[in-house]
């Protein structure tokens, strides 16, 4: 299974590395964070994921299930999923710091290394290669693709190949030093997505006089604004419903479609997570069964302002992407709308139209349906209230936004290269393809 052992490595099974391992329940829990001392959470299964751990990813659970430390999380641990579709099963990830409180759900495993181990991110690192995933893939079973799991035992006999200790040490220390440029990288991100943010509140609230700058504040220059359903607004401005700004509003279609992402010649359909996030994603979609005919007036095309029409999240429903570019191809779900604007809105500005937090407000107060599955209605899209500005005042803001995106997309490309750099590096040191031996005892190591 294994190419040969570098010299010095040895073969164990995870279950020769840990002390513990242990999984926990899946009860029926409100969806938020903890907010105070006295909570305790359960991690999602989205806390695990290949770009590291996130412990903002869980939920409050009942107060019958709070205090069981034995299924705490540790700074250390590492965690793997069980359970769900394919592609989420046997992801794997090391816990580098995290809150108290949270306890494993029993979708994952949670293995705590004896103290002779002590690298994590190597072992995580180690479960995360090609070997040792396939190993848990041909042991993961289940009734559909949807709904896959493996068992705690196929974990604990996955074969692995060990550096020894003071190599171990350094590929750890490497890795933190990429994981440090990567955290770098991510909050200049983060900073540029704040500046943003308060851009396009002054814009869409105070917005760009003649002479191209923002006005002044109305504690500032109170003669300049006036009352509407939004609140204060510029007098140039009125506060209409968006339906009076729309052309049209596009559905989409889901038929039965396998869980594989389309090739460049295939249709496919989008999925809601292609949304989601609020940057397009067209890698999120499947691809469409070679007998069903596609239908090219759902196909998504460049400028498109699609917005997700339901999601298990409400906080998930209307969220608006503007596509830049896309291969081609791609369908729109029914899950998803693609709003057309009149020649009075420009596509770029409806899409801030949507993300404004006034009409965030609006969206969240008319979202309904079950418990896993909120709603909003093309009608309610067309009855909120939006401020309404001059093409020009439209033209301007967009050109101001799109200078931060510009910096936000360049630190996503050094962001990407350095994960990248990250993958192949970590590949070759995990493997023993490149050997550490030359850092051992010297200062970098040190």
């Amino acid at each position: 299974m294994f190419n040969p052992v570098p010299d010095g490595w040895e073969r164990v099974v995870v279950g020769d590395l840990i002390a513990r391992q242990f999984s926990g329940p899946s009860p029926t829990c409100e969806e938020r964070n903890t907010q105070s001392e006295k909570e305790w959470g359960v991690l999602k299964t989205t806390a695990v994921t290949w770009s590291g751990f996130n412990e903002f990813a869980h939920k409050t659970l009942p107060q019958e299930y709070w205090g069981l430390k034995n299924l705490e999380i540790k700074a250390g641990d590492v965690l793997v999923t069980k359970a769900g579709p394919r592609h989420r099963v046997g992801v794997v990830v090391y816990v580098p710091s995290t809150q108290p409180r949270l306890i494993v759900s029993g979708k994952m495993i949670a293995l705590r290394l004896k103290p002779k181990i002590e690298e994590s991110a190597v072992v995580a690192g180690l479960l995360s290669q090609r070997e040792a995933q396939k190993y848990l893939d041909d042991r993961t079973t289940g009734m559909a693709e949807s709904q896959l799991n493996f068992t705690n035992t196929a974990l604990l006999n996955t074969p692995l190949v060990l550096p020894p200790k003071d190599e171990r040490v350094v590929i750890s220390k490497v890795k933190e030093s990429l994981d440090t440029q990567i955290r770098q990288t991510e909050a200049i991100i983060a900073k540029l997505q704040q500046v943003k943010q308060g851009l396009l509140h002054d814009l869409l609230t105070r917005g760009i006089d003649a002479n191209g700058q923002l006005r002044p504040p109305r504690d500032q220059a109170p003669e300049l604004y006036k009352e509407s359903p939004l609140g204060w607004i510029p007098r140039e401005w009125d506060a209409v419903p968006l339906g009076q700004m729309l052309n049209r509003i596009e559905g989409g279609w889901s038929p039965n479609c396998p869980e594989i992402r389309p090739s460049a010649s295939e249709w496919g359909v989008l999925k809601v997570s292609a949304v989601t996030s609020g940057v397009y994603k067209d890698h999120e979609a499947k691809v469409l069964p070679v007998e069903l005919k596609p239908r090219p007036g759902l196909e998504v095309k460049e400028g498109d302002v699609i917005l997700t029409r339901a999601n298990g999240n409400p906080s998930l429903v209307a969220k608006t992407v503007m596509v830049d570019s896309t291969q081609g191809k791609l369908m729109l779900s029914d899950k998803l709308l693609r709003l057309i604007p009149e020649s009075s809105l420009l596509p770029f500005f409806l899409y801030f139209l949507m993300d404004f937090y006034k009409t965030r407000h609006q969206i969240a107060a008319l979202v309904s349906g079950s418990s896993g599955q909120k709603n909003i209605s093309q009608k309610q899209i067309r009855g909120l209230i939006v401020p309404q500005l001059t093409l020009y005042e439209q033209g301007r803001a967009v050109e101001k936004v799109q200078s931060i995106n510009s910096r936000i997309i360049c630190e996503h490309l050094e962001l990407t290269k350095l994960k990248k750099q990250k993958f192949g590096l970590m590949d070759d040191l995990l493997t023993g393809r490149v050997r550490v031996n030359h850092l051992i005892d010297t200062p970098q190591a040190s």
